[in-house]
């Protein structure tokens, strides 16, 4: 029932508990006041000495009455704050650990659990703090201040029958959240893939393994409800029962001429107050089970283990200007197995344009993500002016390199907002200023509402090529020194390809710019282009100097040429073809 570290992790929702606990005691008293003030009221009704004050006894029973108003009122609130303060703490919490794990934190969790755990997670947890725990406290409080006699014969029974449940409870409850996870995880991947599954034709094969997942999912929710609802039962039964005994030993003792009329009365209308504080426990008690599970979930992702954030000295930090580029016998795998890069050295000088190329797998993005400390080096070293890379905290390097690739994120917000998260404070003239450097400012200034038009979910209210432009946009505002393209005109148009081309040109004459790119054609004014084939580098040089090589690079090109003339001669025979029809009709 406890969690001492969900506790102690949300400790400033404690004195909300205590508050909320403290309302309800004070309840309770006024109720129990007024109990005994009307059972002493029919005792000196039937022994004929009652004298009403209305002024004083309606005074007393209105001013218990309004406080007891009040107490519930608190505890309401006070509960309300305690369940607020938990959500926000476990979320930011949860936040600063993501931030911490950094890019690649789906490497030890999926995208869905992160947003399940952070969402409906946190949610469970909020009656676990809001009212499980004050009902706890104030369960064993409410008997002690009611009568101690029967205390000891039905009481304990409730919270036995809790701990019974419990052990039951838990381990059904942490396979439902596994379960639920999963499902998640499924429904998301699905639906990011959904027209990729239209496509081949397997929308059929995956609408029937959800299926199969949400009836699992299905089957072991209605285990969860039956487990709930047979508990629940029992403790009615119990409560009820119990508050029943009472109610039938007073009418003993009452029948016996141990006690009044009116004490008969108090017994039997404080019976129900006894019990139902337990009762109403017992009844929350498997929501906060589930809070409880889902806060297993919670710590597996808060114990990752994230290595301590570098830090430089101030000369370090000066040091970092015109920076020069060097990888020095570096090697990478995926899983220590699979070997992507082997003994790769490369130099790459201040405001140089280099280009990576090679064929799909040749290790090319990879070179990126080790630039990006998305990836860590497994031998050898990339520095950055004789500085390690792994020395260097993530949000300097941040500072120092603009990335843009084939799938930049573009926010449902606005142009303007979308452009000033890489500098806050931007004005609108230096946004235009970078959307001109971009080529996309005369698009924007024929906009209606310019840079306040929204941009839909993703960008999806931009082309492809507009996209890319507001994500170069963004990039140029930041400043940095460089600039690393990652495939960054695949799959949009022509005419933006060329004007993306024209702003890395202009960048390339004051920024470092790494280019990585299958069309070897917009590499070609490079300084230096590595040519990659199965992790390791084939050649080196610039355009013409490989050409003349004569080696991989040159068949590269060679063979990028014959498929494009192939390509050329298809069109201007189906221009041909069309003309032919035309005339014809």
């Amino acid at each position: 029932m406890f969690k001492k570290r969900l506790l102690e992790l949300c400790n400033s929702s404690k004195k909300w508990i205590a508050m909320t606990v403290l309302m309800n005691w004070i309840s309770i008293i006024c109720n129990i006041l007024v109990i005994l003030f009307i059972g002493n009221t029919i005792d000196k009704l039937i022994n004929s000495n009652l004298e009403i004050n209305y002024l004083r006894d309606g005074l007393y029973i209105g001013s218990l009455l309004v406080i007891r108003f009040l107490a519930n009122y608190y505890s309401t609130r006070f509960s309300l704050n305690s369940s607020s303060e938990v959500k926000k703490v476990l979320r930011e919490k949860i936040y600063e650990k993501l931030l911490d794990i950094g890019v690649n934190y789906n490497k030890f969790i999926s995208t869905s659990s992160v947003v399940q755990i952070g969402v409906d997670g946190v949610e469970a947890l909020e009656i676990y703090f809001g009212r499980f725990l004050p009902q706890l406290f104030y369960s064993a409080l409410a008997p002690l201040t009611l009568f101690v006699v029967v205390s000891f014969i039905c009481v304990p029974l409730i919270p036995l029958t809790i701990m019974a449940v419990m052990k039951i409870a838990k381990k059904l409850l942490s396979k439902y959240w596994g379960v639920y996870t999963n499902l998640g995880d499924s429904f998301l991947e699905n639906l990011q893939g959904l027209t990729t599954l239209k496509i081949f034709d397997l929308d059929e094969e995956k609408n029937k393994e959800m299926n199969e997942d949400a009836e699992n999912f299905r089957k072991i929710t209605m285990r969860v409800l039956l487990m709930q609802l047979n508990s629940i039962t029992i403790m009615d039964l119990v409560a009820y029962g119990g508050s029943a005994v009472g109610i039938l030993i007073a009418i003993s003792q009452f029948r016996s001429g141990i006690i009044t009329p009116g004490g008969l009365l108090i017994i039997i209308l404080l019976s129900a107050e006894f019990f139902l504080p337990m009762r109403l426990l017992g009844s929350l008690f498997h929501v906060a089970m589930n809070g409880i599970s889902a806060s297993d979930r919670i710590f597996d992702l808060l114990d990752i283990e994230v290595e301590e954030k570098p830090s430089l000295s101030d000369e370090q930090m000066k040091s970092l200007d015109n920076i020069d580029i060097k990888l020095e016998n570096v090697s990478y795998s995926y899983d220590k197995k699979r070997t992507i890069l082997e003994n790769i050295n490369i130099d790459i000088k201040e405001k140089q344009t280099v280009a990576f190329v090679g064929e799909s797998g040749s290790g090319k993005s990879t070179i990126t993500s080790l630039l990006l400390k998305i990836d860590e080096v497994d031998k050898g070293a990339i520095t950055f002016n004789g500085i390690n890379l792994n020395d260097i905290p993530f949000d300097v390097l941040n500072k120092k390199v603009g990335f843009i690739n084939h799938n930049a994120y573009i926010f449902n917000t606005t142009i303007r907002e979308n452009i000033k998260m890489g500098k806050k404070d931007a004005t609108d003239e230096e946004i235009y200023a970078v959307l001109k450097e971009a080529n996309l400012d005369s698009f924007v200034k024929k906009l209606p509402n310019k840079l306040d038009t929204k941009v839909g979910e993703g960008g999806n209210l931009l082309s492809g090529g507009q996209k890319q432009r507001l994500c170069l946009a963004r990039t140029i505002i930041k400043n940095p020194d460089i600039y690393i393209f990652d495939e960054a005109t695949s799959n949009i148009d022509v005419e933006s390809e060329e004007k993306i081309w024209e702003s890395i040109e202009k960048l390339s004459k004051d920024k470092t710019v790494i280019i990585i790119s299958h069309r070897l054609l917009n590499v070609k004014n490079a300084d230096t282009i590595y040519m990659l084939e199965n992790g390791v580098i084939a050649e080196s040089g610039n355009h013409n100097e490989l050409m003349l090589k004569g080696g991989v690079y040159k068949n590269l090109v060679d063979h990028q040429n014959d498929l494009e003339n192939i390509y050329d001669e298809l069109e201007s025979k189906n221009l041909e073809k069309v003309s032919e029809e035309i005339e014809v009709i």
